[in-house]
């Protein structure tokens, strides 16, 4: 078996990667940096390689570029620690087998690694030149995040922005559902062809069918001249339709003629239109209810459903919150011309934990707000807006007092079971209670994060490395894995 190459210039990565591989039977080799890498390539070449991205001298992109032009079909995996969406898009489009945030789940590295060493050719995409300019700043919600959840678009994005496949983007208000289809377009080969994005929610339904088709003169009162619609001028790029649960039921039968046949007729028209457009639609909308309703037609969801792309809610990703909100606060301090604001660690906890119905635009108002309201340079817990003030004081309320008719808590069952213990005269009540504290708490956690057991200890505030040694005291590590790295 050839074995799998590892280069980073961190010694502690390399052994946690080359221990775990080893308790797998996979044969590793470690190389410091990219030079010595490529001076081995010439006698040699491994099963698969994993390499950082930023390293002294030659970076891990410019590695995988000189990799895939003389072994195209070896895999490569990408590590990072900066989670951002331009080096995730720049991997996967340079022909990468997928990418390692860090810090990661050993047991999911090697797995990943397994997969690749097994399915070579699964890696197999075109390399490119050179990438479209990345998104504006002020668009970091969507490129740069920490949480599991965001890393999981970003390869979304990388797989799909050279793709012309419909794609559905759904997600809750405010996630960002339009940055996602720029994104998309950006990235991929129509980045140099028109992005024109219509919410079909916003137009009333008598003009919609013009706004999107055009119309002849003369189609209606007051058309005194040729029109053309939405599907035109996105012609040669991406026609974004946002909202489109809301389109009325009647123009679904048009837009489903559009994309079956490519071709459809303005408004008072007799010629077909052929048009070349990629469609990327969102909704915040369950489709297939509206379907079973029907308010939606079903042909038309399966054409558009080929590819599904679901955005966390901001309740779902909380550790993006103090970043986006630091952002937020710089943006509006620069619009309004004040210094910069700075938010306390209590302010930074309390924004953390509010559940953003309005997701990150509703973050952004808040940000906005303080820097107009907030009367010091330092937002502190008084300062913030007042639901969040009053989030933060019922999460605190919460066991202190229980609202009448409500069910047990978690405090009055253990005590429940404190006191039946006691009355047994059973030894180690301490430590039976807190095991059982402990593990109903761990599962909870890792059912949320499903089994990511980084993500799992950043949400119960503790290290990577605790929480693998309490599983394994508890007996919930099948697995016994040693690390995370």
């Amino acid at each position: 078996m050839k074995p799998v190459w590892i280069v980073d210039d961190d010694q502690a990565i390399r052994w946690v990667l080359e221990k775990a591989l080893s308790r797998a039977n996979i044969p590793t080799r470690s190389f410091v940096n990219a030079s010595e890498v490529s001076a081995a390539l010439k006698l040699e070449s491994p099963s698969a390689l994993v390499s950082d991205i930023r390293m002294p001298g030659i970076d891990g992109l410019t590695l995988l570029k000189e990799v895939k032009e003389k072994y195209p079909t070896l895999p490569v995996i990408i590590m990072t620690a900066y989670s951002d969406l331009d080096s995730t898009v720049s991997a996967f489009q340079g022909g990468a087998f997928d990418y390692l945030a860090k810090p990661f789940d050993i047991n999911e590295a090697v797995a990943l690694i397994s997969r690749a060493m097994q399915e070579p050719s699964a890696e197999e995409v075109s390399a490119q030149a050179a990438l479209p300019t990345a998104l504006a700043t002020d668009k970091r919600m969507l490129t740069q995040s920490a949480s599991v959840a965001m890393q999981e678009v970003f390869r979304a994005i990388g797989r799909l922005a050279q793709s012309n496949v419909t794609v559905l983007i759904t997600g809750e208000s405010g996630t960002g559902k339009e940055l996602v289809a720029r994104a998309l377009h950006s990235h991929g080969a129509r980045s140099k062809g028109p992005f024109v994005a219509l919410n079909t929610a916003a137009i009333p339904r008598d003009l919609l069918e013009a706004e999107l088709f055009g119309h002849e003169r003369g189609a209606f009162t007051g058309a005194n001249a040729l029109r053309r619609g939405r599907f035109e001028e996105a012609g040669g790029g991406t026609l974004f339709l946002d909202e489109i649960g809301d389109m009325p039921f009647e123009l679904q039968t048009r837009l489903l003629r559009v994309l079956s046949e490519g071709t459809f007729y303005r408004v008072g028209g007799s010629q077909p239109v052929r048009v070349d457009v990629r469609i990327v639609a969102a909704t915040h909308q369950p489709l297939e209810e509206r379907v079973q309703e029907g308010k939606f037609r079903e042909d038309l969801f399966h054409r558009l459903n080929v590819i599904r792309l679901r955005l966390p809610a901001l309740r779902e990703r909380r550790e993006d919150v103090a970043d986006l909100a630091k952002h937020f606060l710089a943006v509006s301090a620069r619009a309004v011309g004040v210094p910069v604001k700075r938010l306390s660690d209590a302010a930074v906890q309390a924004l953390s934990h509010f559940d953003y119905p309005g997701n990150v635009r509703q973050l952004e108002n808040f940000c906005h707000w303080l820097t107009v309201m907030a009367p010091g340079q330092t937002v502190e817990m008084g300062d913030l807006p007042p639901e969040v003030r009053a989030a933060k004081a019922s999460v605190t309320s919460v066991g202190s007092e229980q609202p009448p008719g409500s069910g047990q808590t978690w405090q009055q069952l253990l005590a429940l079971d404190a006191n039946v213990r006691l009355s047994r005269s059973e030894p180690e009540v301490w430590t039976a209670l807190t095991r059982q504290f402990e593990r109903a708490l761990l599962q909870s956690s890792l059912e949320v994060c499903r089994g990511r057991r980084v993500e799992a200890a950043a949400r119960l505030g503790m290290g990577r490395n605790t929480i693998t040694r309490k599983l394994r005291e508890l007996g919930m590590d099948p697995v016994g894995a040693d690390s995370d790295a």
